[in-house]
């Protein structure tokens, strides 16, 4: 038998320091993200794994006159020889620039379903490609030493660090990706105007951002469709960073006998069909769209885009498609945001600024070329002299040779008799004997001259920098000649989101005049054109309790605050006018906030807010006893999130909170805290808020408020006891009334004190608010319900109410 071997295995435990081997590994990451693949460089516009793409299929001779091949072997090789990624990244990144929708100058020709703006594309085993025509100038001189060629990633093969790229593909192509800390988003352009621009700048280094904008005005897009608004693409090409509004090709006709339609030909940037039906069907069933009784899309490869959008006869046609520039994605805004790699670092570039690293790169690029061309030019010049001195006396050559042991004798015996060196020397053993004929001797001194005149020229470039920019210059304009197409996006000065298409026989637009949005207890907003703030004494019956009043003006927007701890932007001219009077005005007129919002599941709307940077801070309350104040600095989006909210809180209440005012929370439990504003510093969108009123079990915050000192002595609170146990709406429970000043106040996250003593029954209060006096309270169908009058103790039980209370305001 065998003896067993006890096996010792040695422990090697090495403690490292978690926070630096964290540090190092995310800076590595970042960089890996940052360099090797979110970002372009800014010489050809490419990521790496799009260059890496073109090179494999420049190897393959994958060029337009052949025959396409499948994805599966482009991307295959790409991964085993030059990028070691997933397959699945390759092939997007191959598909997206096969496509045309999303490349204004596609460099792969795709055979196969390559996707829309609706649905991705096939499988790499069903789909083919070869190079595009343009793509050929990407990689254009390629083999004659005019970029430095690096290792891959086992230093087995070489890749070109950059393309020669003859096409300023940056512009042209446009790019989008995220990095760690820093994204780029980058219009496509018209590769006309971009060379034009190009060549300009190439002869006049000085040119200022004016005189570009002459050739290069905005952004080309590959779909066509508007561009609104010119000074927000002006900015960007000024400091890199601007947004501006892309917009529908849409005009009116006849769709019938009877009836007239909206159709579209021409979608903004990116934008599908489909997402444009989804949205309308939506707008409709929110009624922010009216007027529309179908929508068919008959877009089709032959006939192209065509979104017909049927009016109802009763309806302006003018005016709905107003409304749907306003509320769907055929008007969408674009950021640019222009990051690119400089010198292997990124860096946010401006016009002259992407068209002097291209134009550098074409310089760098043309040199190069030359002096390879002009290294080979003599190579074969020295040749044909030794060749043509050899000829002279041929006879005396051939003796040579055949007197000669071998072949390194001969060479000798020929450089020493006839002052030749070793390459003319080998290059004449290597001759055929059919080139010792006369003719061949007219044909190679023919051959010479034209090397000399060919070396002149190289030559001549070489030692001239306006020579060279003449060169540069003149094989921009050639590529311009060859790849360059009509510009398709139209450039329209206007820039009023009420104005509809130039085209079209009026143009809608409402007088910018200042007015109040009003919002009631019963959820209803609407709109008074009025310079004169709503009078204290409320609205008229049967909405007679106002929650909250915004100045603003017609052609501006308000933001909505949800439950959810979401913004929503509404427009103003939007919202129902409602007419002013001398009395309090009526919100019968109104809408529903709810019905004018796309709100989420169990989301409601909380408040209105101005949207103005010189707005006090927003400050937000929420279920759980966290306050906010927020940073007055919006995006631009339609619906973005202001409160990042814990599992199971929601907003109770927002409402402006300068520094000079005081913060007050009312809990279930009826205690009520005020502390100054100023203890809760302002936060941007992502913050949490801090502690604003300590809870005890089973308790939350029901409302608050913000009131200027000055103004104690006119605010009230107005509290409402009643049971938890009961049925919500059954029992009217009891109220009181006291003036502000009767509370105390207290610090930050403290308890408070008590607002109201529960009696035998009661442990809870229903209703809280607090607001300037008189307070009016309204029952569910904004019917007026009588309120007490003013208890001064601030811990009193309240008076039994007769009806029970909805809403105060």
């Amino acid at each position: 038998m065998a003896k067993k071997r006890d096996v010792v295995i040695e422990e090697h435990i090495e403690d490292i320091d978690v926070s630096e081997e964290m540090r190092k590994s995310f800076l590595e990451y970042s960089y890996s993200v940052i360099y090797a693949r979110a970002l372009p460089d800014a010489r050809d516009g490419l990521k790496p794994v799009q260059r890496r793409i073109l090179f494999q299929m420049y190897r393959m001779g994958l060029r337009p006159d052949k025959g396409h091949v499948k994805s599966s072997r482009v991307v295959g090789d790409v991964m085993g020889r030059l990028h070691p990624h997933g397959d699945t990244a390759i092939y997007d990144a191959m598909v997206r620039l096969a496509q045309p929708f999303t490349m204004r100058l596609p460099l792969v020709d795709g055979h196969g379903n390559f996707g829309s703006l609706d649905d991705g594309p096939a499988a790499p085993r069903y789909t083919e490609v070869r190079m595009a025509p343009a793509a050929l100038a990407m990689t254009d001189s390629l083999d004659e030493e005019v970029v430095d060629m690096v290792a891959n990633y086992d230093n087995t093969l070489l890749q070109p660090e950059v393309l020669p790229a003859a096409i300023p593909n940056l512009l042209v192509n446009g790019a989008s990706g995220i990095a760690v800390g820093m994204a780029t988003n980058m219009p496509s352009h018209n590769l006309r105007e971009v060379i034009a621009g190009a060549r300009h700048l190439l002869m006049h280094p000085e040119a200022d951002l004016d005189e570009l904008m002459r050739y290069i005005p905005g952004p080309d897009l590959p779909e066509g469709g508007k561009i609104v608004g010119l000074e927000g693409i002006r900015q960007a090409y000024a400091s890199g960073q601007g947004i501006f509004r892309t917009r529908a090709t849409a005009h009116i006709e006849n769709i019938s006998a009877r009836k007239k339609g909206i159709v579209v030909t021409e979608l903004p940037y990116l934008t599908g069909a489909e997402k444009v039906i989804e949205k309308i069907k939506s707008g409709i069933q929110s009624k922010k769209l009216k007027g529309i009784s179908a929508v068919q899309n008959h877009t089709d490869r032959h006939h192209g885009m065509r979104l017909v959008i049927e009016v109802k006869n009763s309806f302006n046609p003018e005016a709905v498609l107003a409304a749907l520039y306003k509320h769907t994605p055929l008007e969408e805004s674009f950021g640019i945001n222009n990051v690119a790699l400089v010198d292997g670092q990124p860096r946010l570039l401006g016009l002259k600024d992407l068209l002097n690293v291209y134009i550098d790169h074409r310089l760098q690029v043309t040199r190069r070329r030359s002096q390879f061309r002009l290294n080979k030019a003599l190579e074969q010049l020295h040749l044909i002299e030794g060749l043509l001195i050899a000829l002279m006396d041929i006879d005396e050559v051939i003796q040579v040779i055949r007197s000669s042991e071998d072949s390194e004798r001969a060479r000798q015996r020929l450089m020493d008799i006839f002052d030749l060196s070793q390459r003319q020397a080998e290059y004449i053993l290597e001759l055929r004997l059919r080139r010792l004929t006369k003719f061949s001797q007219l044909e190679l001194e023919k051959q010479q001259a034209d090397l000399q005149e060919r070396i002149a020229y190289l030559q001549k470039i070489l030692a001239s920098e306006v020579e060279l920019k003449k060169l540069v210059s003149a094989e921009m304009q050639e590529i311009a000649d060859i790849y360059g197409t009509p510009r398709r996006t139209l450039l329209l000065e206007a820039d009023s989101v009420a104005e509809t298409d130039k085209n079209t026989k009026m143009q809608l637009k409402v007088a910018d005049d200042p007015c109040w949005v009003l919002y009631s207890s019963t959820g209803r907003i609407a709109r008074v054109v009025s310079k004169n703030p709503p009078s204290r004494s409320g609205l008229r019956a049967p909405h007679d309790a106002l929650r909250m009043a915004v100045a603003t003006s017609n052609l501006a927007e308000i933001g909505v605050v949800t439950s959810q701890g979401n913004m929503i932007r509404l427009s103003v001219v939007d919202i129902p006018a409602i007419p002013e009077t001398d009395s309090a005005p009526s919100l019968a007129g109104g809408a529903l906030l709810d019905e004018l919002l796309l709100l989420g599941k169990d989301e409601r709307p909380v408040a209105i807010c101005s949207l103005e940077k010189s707005a006090p801070p927003l400050a937000l309350a929420t279920w759980s006893g966290k306050i906010k104040r927020l940073i007055a600095d919006y995006p631009l989006k339609n619906n973005f999130e202001i409160i990042s909210l814990q599992e199971g809180d929601e907003v109770i209440a927002a409402f402006p909170a300068a520094d000079s005012s005081e913060i007050v929370l009312i809990t279930s439990q009826a205690q009520l805290l005020h502390f100054p504003a100023t203890a809760v510093r302002p936060q941007g969108r992502s913050g949490q808020g801090i502690s604003g009123i300590k809870l005890p079990d089973a308790a939350s915050v029901i409302t608050g408020a913000a009131v200027e000192n000055e103004e104690f002595s006119t605010y009230a609170v107005v509290t409402i006891s009643g049971a938890a146990a009961a049925l919500p709406g059954t029992t009217p429970g009891r109220a009181k009334v006291t003036p502000l000043s009767a509370f105390p106040e207290k610090g930050r996250a403290t308890q408070g004190v008590r607002a109201q003593r529960f009696l035998k029954g009661e442990d809870i209060l229903t209703r809280a608010w607090v607001g300037p006096l008189p307070a009016r309270a309204v029952d569910a169908n904004g019917k007026a319900v009588s309120l007490p009058e003013i208890e001064e103790k601030r811990d009193a039980s309240g008076t039994p109410l007769k009806q029970v209370v909805y809403a105060i305001g």
